[in-house]
């Protein structure tokens, strides 16, 4: 098993009873930023203790690394309106949708160029990109510095929700040594359980960690997700090699630097390799296919294997999943897992065939009126 991402599994939960802050301001944040708060809370984002400050910024933009040469590739900021707030005061940070009151220690306020964040982290500065969008909507001014966890609620799927300390309870009475993630945001076709079986064939245990929360219109519902996650493991996988868990964070779209961050998570999770796919965590055209492969090579001190599949499909002759290392035959006898043509196919009501997409995972989410996020 894998430690934990700076060598420490962070925990910034505490006894609401310990502290007083009916005198503190009080400050509404958007759920991606609650996530954040829980993320920070938990672990997951070790070893991070708080919102970036200006240094740590600066030095995530330039160098893709936190200020202390700890590998970090996302800011993870905290906006917020100017106030009356300044260095050295605490604050309080809540959220009614996640249920989440948090404690902010304010150690830096500050401002930074959105353009340049643009720019270092998306690879470009155009608005048509989710993440440069979200990105110049955000407030003018950030606050930096470490958050308590108070109080957060019980949620929708939190029965599939375990923290970083909690899965490396589960990968140790199982006795896994050796685990790979594979992290989804889709219900899974023939391609997937070949990619996950693959590297699980070298490892002890496989950890599946779908993304949960916002998602764009015409992706699948989180609910469909997990319930045909549950039909595929249920019927093709052994009980004892899979597990799986929500991860509740918002996709960046950053491309390369994302599947850092995303291997750094699971790595917290306790994973000691990561599947890494064709163009992860990408948008449009913005990234090269393989660029999120090619970063990998700047982070020797990761401490998280990559696993890399390139381009996979079924191969009519060979009869079977393939990919581009293994098969000979022409590309006419190639079947590619289109995700765009098996929504196509679930979309008509009909099942897609079962070399694309297992029956059964097909049946489960056809018994869904409306499998798609509006």
């Amino acid at each position: 098993m894998s430690k934990p991402h700076g060598g420490k599994l962070i925990n910034r939960k505490i006894n609401k009873e310990l502290l007083n802050t009916k005198d503190l301001s009080e400050f509404e944040i958007n759920t991606n930023l609650a996530e954040d708060v829980l993320n920070i809370a938990n672990g997951v984002f070790s070893p991070l203790e708080g919102f970036l400050c200006k240094n740590d910024l600066e030095n995530v933009i330039k160098d893709k690394r936190l200020a202390d040469d700890t590998p970090w590739t996302i800011p993870i900021l905290l906006d917020f309106d100017k106030n009356d707030l300044k260095e050295g005061d605490s604050a309080l940070l809540v959220n009614k949708e996640a249920g989440v009151k948090a404690l902010l220690e304010i150690e830096d306020i500050f401002t930074y160029d959105k353009k340049t964040i643009a720019k270092e982290v998306y690879r470009t500065t155009e608005t048509s990109h989710p993440g440069v969008a979200n990105t110049y909507n955000m407030k003018d001014s950030f606050a930096g510095g470490k958050i308590s966890l108070l109080e957060c609620k019980t949620r929708e799927y939190d029965e599939y929700n375990l923290t970083p300390k909690e899965t490396r309870v589960l990968f140790k009475e199982k006795g896994w040594q050796e685990i790979v993630a594979f992290q989804t945001r889709n219900p899974p076709h023939i391609g997937h359980e070949y990619v996950q079986k693959t590297a699980l064939t070298f490892v002890d245990g496989l950890f599946i960690n779908p993304i949960i929360g916002k998602k764009k219109s015409g992706d699948f519902r989180d609910d469909v997700i997990l319930k045909s996650y549950d039909t595929l493991m249920k019927h093709y996988y052994l009980k004892d090699r899979a597990v799986m868990s929500i991860l509740r964070t918002s996709m960046k779209y950053a491309g390369p630097r994302e599947a850092i961050h995303h291997a750094i998570m699971r790595k917290n999770f306790g994973c000691t390799h990561f599947i890494v796919g064709r163009d992860h965590a990408g948008v449009g055209n913005y990234y090269g296919p393989y660029d999120a492969h090619e970063i990998f090579s700047e982070f020797p001190d990761l401490h998280i294997v990559p696993i890399f599949f390139r381009s996979f499909s079924r191969c009519t002759k060979c009869g079977s999943v393939v990919n581009d290392k293994i098969c000979p035959h022409d590309q006419k006898y190639h079947i590619n897992f289109s995700g765009k043509k098996i929504r196509e196919i679930l979309s008509s009501g009909k099942i897609p065939p079962e070399d694309m997409m297992r029956k059964e995972v097909a049946e489960t989410i056809l018994e869904f009126d409306d499998p798609f996020v509006k």
